[in-house]
């Protein structure tokens, strides 16, 4: 039996205050799917899912329930025990004893001292970048001083910040850092013809919010489509001090496992890539665990918003982990020495050391 007790959760959100019904339940599970928090299609649901399947196999159990009771069954005990307690017993039941969480969504999500004590737990800052830039930009009344309180804002934010997460590189053409003049000329024209609260999508402005950070001295965390196409940005950040986390990348995890070997401080993130596959985890995880070194790997649940996102990433983790870790100790590939030694790499060790936690 491969023993994971605690779990360090690379990457999460918060989760909602609010009591839920089954459609804001459903937009909940949709966004996790990649469905941007739109509702099913009609006479269609997001419970049949490999996702959805999850949430009935593992949370009914936590709030006194039978495993796979139907939906409604289950939100009903979900409302008559209330948000919070719900929740609370979700959360601590995860066996997760440490919360990394990016708090650059909006909404009425907790944020990490919250969660970490709704879930017993550390709980620690992910500043995401383009959030800040906003609102950095808000503040600016020039070009000059928007590009000098970025920077401070981005350094200084690196003081309290285990990580910055950044999805930045979907919209960064070019790995290495612009020029100055680039910077600002890119600047001028973002902020005069930018609206009141408006996001920021120029590519010069992300890939120099990018090499901001990269000075800063904390780990950057990628969303990206193709981790493929981080290879130069990789190559050219090689030695400058700073880690980078792609995460999860499903379908393209062989190619973010493969990326994980080819740079020393480039790393993968799993979490949600097995929570997405449900009951087809554990072949994943051994696609995973073909390329990419062990201590190149970082479970993490990706959840937001519900804390049945948290339940589900960590059993799917755990169960995947077990079975493909003990059928190789039982073929004897490895030793169940080395087996329990990854397995509590992948599950907190690797996190501990990207992100100096005690």
């Amino acid at each position: 039996m491969i023993d994971t007790p605690h779990l360090v959760d690379q990457y999460c959100h918060g989760v909602l205050r609010t009591e839920l019904g089954l459609g804001t339940f459903e937009a909940q599970l949709g966004a996790h799917l990649g469905g941007g928090g739109v509702l099913p299609a009609a006479g269609t649901t997001f419970f049949d899912t490999q996702t959805g399947f999850a949430v009935r196999r593992w949370c009914p159990p936590l709030l006194g329930l039978e495993p796979h009771c139907p939906p409604a069954r289950y939100l009903a005990r979900r409302r008559e025990l209330g948000a919070a307690e719900a929740g609370r017993r979700l959360l601590r039941a995860s066996g997760i004893s440490t919360y990394l969480v990016d708090t650059g969504l909006p909404g009425d999500l907790t944020r990490p001292a919250e969660l970490g004590a709704a879930g017993a737990a550390e709980a620690h800052e992910i500043v995401r970048l383009e959030p800040l830039a906003e609102q950095i930009a808000d503040t600016s009344g020039t070009v000059e001083s928007f590009l000098c309180n970025l920077a401070d804002a981005v350094h200084g934010a690196a003081a309290g910040a285990v990580a910055f997460a950044s999805a930045a590189f979907a919209s960064a053409s070019a790995p290495e850092p612009p020029g100055p003049g680039e910077v600002r000329g890119a600047a001028g024209r973002w902020l005069a013809g930018r609206p009141a609260g408006g996001r920021l999508t120029d590519a010069v402005l992300l890939r120099h919010l990018l090499w901001i950070a990269v000075t800063a001295g904390r780990p950057l965390q990628l969303h990206t489509e193709d981790p493929a196409a981080l290879n130069g940005f990789a190559a050219a950040t090689a030695g400058l001090g700073a880690e980078l986390v792609l995460l999860h990348r499903y379908p393209h995890h062989r190619a973010a496992a493969h990326l994980t070997g080819l740079h020393p401080h480039v790393y993968a993130d799993l979490g949600p890539v097995l929570a997405h596959t449900g009951a087809r985890a554990a072949a994943v995880l051994a696609e995973v665990l073909e390329r990419a070194p062990f201590g190149k790997l970082l479970f993490s649940s990706g959840a937001q918003g519900l804390p049945e996102l948290h339940v589900v990433a960590a059993s799917t983790f755990r169960s995947a982990l077990t079975r493909v870790l003990g059928e190789w100790v039982m073929d004897g590939a490895w030793s169940r020495t080395d087996a329990q030694r990854v397995a509590t790499m992948i599950a907190a060790g690797n996190a501990k050391r990207v992100y100096r936690l005690a």
